[in-house]
């Protein structure tokens, strides 16, 4: 029987989403404590890989047993053992062939920055120092995202992916006091391509980049022609969408 768990954490003491030979995960922590109250080895598989600090307000990942669980003990259980960085909002049944990476259909982040200096974003925000940053020009260069479809300029070098294309369906700024956030939304991502669409926006805003190089950039195909990549605690998963058929209950 498969069973998706819906939880959110703060990334700041973990070494990203995945299992590491030498370094604390997320997937790792979930995984000891699943084991712990099930008393079987439990393996779980994401949504996704976030990188070393990155959060997640809410991403989902999946696990298989052979009985049927009380969802709601569970789920109590869980928070109960699991550390305050992590919560679980939510366990159900799906269909044994859901997937929690390969049936999603979107996915969502959001990125932080602040404009003045706020001892309580140390770790939830990147802290800009220079707060002259031209609004109107980083959405306007933003709404040009969603005429492509390769965004190798964006992607880490030396991975492995077979394509490079995703269909960016949103992606603006917004200014909320002191904070700016950015959100886009996709039916993918390639590894580090957020933080650095951010980075060049940012450059953009500072009015390094002129808007229309944007066009010039992404059809480079070229890391090195994009702007530098924000730090990662900036940087949250905020949704992982699904086909409404995909929850069993």
């Amino acid at each position: 029987m498969r069973y998706f768990l819906e939880l959110s954490y703060n990334g700041t003491p973990y070494h990203g989403w995945q299992v590491q030979p030498n370094a604390i995960s997320v997937q790792e922590v979930i995984e000891k404590a699943l084991s712990t109250l099930l008393r079987i080895r439990v393996q779980i598989v994401g949504a996704g890989r976030t990188d070393t600090g990155v959060h997640a307000k809410q991403i989902m990942a999946h696990f298989d047993v052979e009985k049927e669980l009380e969802t709601y003990h569970l789920k109590y259980k869980l928070n109960s053992i699991l550390p305050p960085q992590i919560a679980i909002h939510d366990v159900y049944k799906v269909d044994n062939d859901a997937h929690a990476r390969f049936d999603a259909t979107s996915r969502a982040y959001e990125y932080h920055i602040t404009l003045h200096k706020d001892p309580f974003a140390l770790k939830a925000a990147y802290y800009m120092k220079r707060s002259s940053l031209n609004v109107d020009a980083m959405n306007e260069a933003a709404k040009l995202l969603l005429n492509y479809t390769n965004f190798k300029c964006f992607s880490k070098s030396k991975t492995d992916v077979k394509t490079y294309n995703c269909t960016i369906t949103k992606a603006y700024w917004k200014q909320e006091g002191g904070r700016l956030v950015f959100t886009i939304e996709a039916n993918r991502f390639l590894r580090n391509m957020v933080r650095a669409i951010v980075g060049t926006l940012i450059e953009i805003g500072e009015e390094k980049i002129p808007i229309d190089n944007i066009h010039d950039i992404i059809e480079s195909q070229d890391r090195g022609k994009a702007g530098y990549s924000v730090p990662a605690h900036g940087l949250y998963l905020i949704k992982v969408g699904y086909p409404q058929s995909i929850r069993n209950k």
